[in-house]
């Protein structure tokens, strides 16, 4: 194994499902499809056990961008046309994806304007509590 941070886009959607030995345990699946800067792309076997990662791939869509980090493991597999090709799977801890960033990019503004001693701006569409009293 090999600890891991990849990025890409969602190969469908991703899925949620029970263990099958009875615990009644949940995780979720995904894919992950990954650009290789040769213009070709790797697809990623994605599998969470972590309820903050299930979440954050449970609120993806298909095409959706998220960088996540776990152990990775690599090999290959044939399949019935007989070429070789590599088969790459994550066990991801950790995600990160475009909300994510917006949100702690708002975080570090609002922080940076507090110190400053600067009112956050008034919400998009104003609002009747938005002057100064």
């Amino acid at each position: 194994m090999v600890d891991a941070l990849i990025a890409g886009r969602l190969h469908g959607k991703p899925q949620q499902r029970t263990a099958s030995n009875g615990s009644g345990k949940t995780f979720v699946t995904a894919t992950l499809r990954c650009g290789t800067g040769d213009g070709e792309a790797v697809f990623v076997s994605v599998i969470a056990f972590s309820d903050r990662v299930k979440a954050t791939l449970l609120g993806l869509d298909d095409n959706d961008s998220v960088a996540l980090c776990g152990s990775l493991t690599v090999g290959l597999w044939t399949p019935a046309d007989g070429e070789p090709r590599p088969q790459v799977k994550l066990t991801a801890t950790s995600a990160l994806s475009p909300y994510h960033v917006t949100k702690r990019r708002a975080a570090v503004q609002d922080a940076r304007r507090a110190v400053r001693g600067e009112r956050a701006p008034a919400a998009a569409g104003g609002g009747f509590f938005d002057d100064d009293l």
